[in-house]
């Protein structure tokens, strides 16, 4: 019994390793995001990072979503997302943890 639960979880992790990936849907707008509201950066809090306001994109709009508290990550640091000017639209790029070596 204890042979098959552990072949069934290796199956498991396998199958969910070679699941196939779907590319995210490129998300634009066609006029440059507003000017950032001012947001006031509370005092460092131990074990966490302040990600700070970003505006996404809405039902075809911008939206703003203010700043927040997030469990630190060790080994890792926060990029916050942006929006880039490219052939007169604006891309955005979700914000995310990326691994910091060393």
């Amino acid at each position: 019994m204890k042979k098959l639960i552990a072949v069934s979880i290796a199956a498991a992790a396998i199958s969910a390793l070679s699941a196939p990936t779907f590319a995210q849907a490129e998300v634009y707008l066609d006029t440059a995001p507003p000017a950032a509201p001012m947001e006031e950066v509370p005092p460092p809090r131990a074990g966490f990072v302040w990600i700070p306001g970003y505006y996404d994109s809405y039902n075809g709009a911008y939206r703003w979503n203010p700043g927040h508290w997030e469990h630190e990550r060790h080994g890792y640091r926060w990029r916050g997302a942006t929006w880039e000017s490219r052939n007169g639209h604006y891309y955005y790029r979700e914000g995310g943890w990326d691994h910091s070596p060393g």
